[in-house]
């Protein structure tokens, strides 16, 4: 059985973390995955307030096992996220899009473990000096916002500039990528849109369809000129936008164009209006599995690879 130090960190049996997505990650699809032996993460920037206190709950009440809050600092819900976090002594808490300092000591207080998204080796490295317990180096082959670097020479910098345990994510779906992140030195992955396709996610089944019919040239990234750098599924609302964005529409008009696109693609699922966030490995996912069918299914075809690897030596 893989075990790497990050299943110690964390509490889990295997190294999978489900991806913290915006709209999407709620207390039902993070309780399957963690009960299957992952980190299932609750996305804060899905509720407010007491709602998120309520998904908390509602995860622990269908599994006893360690569950995660991803936070987006940039959200104007990450201060009272982050309280509601330190109140009910969340396990994890991984963040993104900021700096995370500013919460750091009430979280590790709480006894919390922090585990912040880095897109660099440079900030990998401040998230050590500032407490984190691990960080996960998302390259931009990921869904939603993104970096510059791509997984492959990220993770492997990121190992090389901090002691702390390194989670590889962007571009990986299966064993296969779990065994390569192994290899780069990470001592576990994060996966999101492999669980967009889990009978546990709650989005439309438009979304759905859409993730399960994609090819390799599915995904575009939009969002450059407002600094918000995005890769979701090719739709006609995304279409547009990349269309729209480099005219001479103002930025406060192109800022308004996108507002609400991603709660009408993950909650009303409305391809002409919603932005479909997804990484470029949509087009590796064929099929609707159970949250424990993708674990285990992930864990097992990187044992077997690990195992077969010996007989490319001589």
């Amino acid at each position: 059985m893989i075990s790497t130090p990050l299943c110690a960190l964390c509490g889990i049996r295997y190294p999978v973390f489900q991806g913290g997505m915006a709209h999407v990650s709620d207390g039902r699809l993070a309780a399957a995955v963690s009960e299957a032996g992952g980190l299932g993460i609750i996305s804060a920037m899905n509720f407010g307030g007491s709602v998120l206190r309520d998904q908390i709950r509602e995860a622990r009440s269908l599994t006893s096992k360690p569950v995660g809050v991803n936070i987006m600092l940039q959200a104007p819900s990450a201060e009272a996220s982050a309280k509601i976090c330190a109140e009910e002594k969340v396990e994890i808490v991984t963040t993104g899009a900021g700096n995370p300092s500013a919460f750091m000591e009430m979280w590790l207080a709480a006894g919390c473990r922090v585990i912040p998204v880095v897109a660099s080796a440079a900030l990998a490295k401040m998230m050590e000096r500032c407490g984190a317990a691990a960080v996960i180096a998302e390259g931009g082959e990921s869904g939603g916002h993104i970096g510059e670097a791509n997984t492959m020479p990220l993770v492997p910098q990121v190992v090389d500039a901090v002691k702390i345990p390194v989670v590889a994510a962007g571009g990986i779906a299966d064993g296969r990528g779990l065994a390569a992140a192994l290899m780069l030195g990470a001592s576990g992955v994060q996966m999101g849109t492999r669980f967009l396709a889990a009978f546990e996610c709650g989005i439309p089944q438009k979304y759905k369809d859409l993730v399960l019919k994609a090819s390799d040239t599915s995904t575009i990234v939009t969002g450059r000129r407002l600094g918000h750098t995005v890769r979701s599924l090719k739709t006609p609302f995304s279409r547009r936008y990349a269309q729209v964005e480099y005219t001479d529409i103002s930025d406060e008009e192109l800022e308004a164009f996108g507002v609400g696109s991603l709660r009408k693609a993950a909650i009303d699922g409305d391809e002409k209006g919603g932005c479909f966030l997804a990484g470029e490995i949509a087009g590796m996912v064929k099929k609707e599995q159970s949250a424990r069918e993708i674990v285990e299914e992930t864990v097992r075809e990187a044992e077997e690879l690990l195992r077969g690897a010996a007989g490319f030596l001589s």
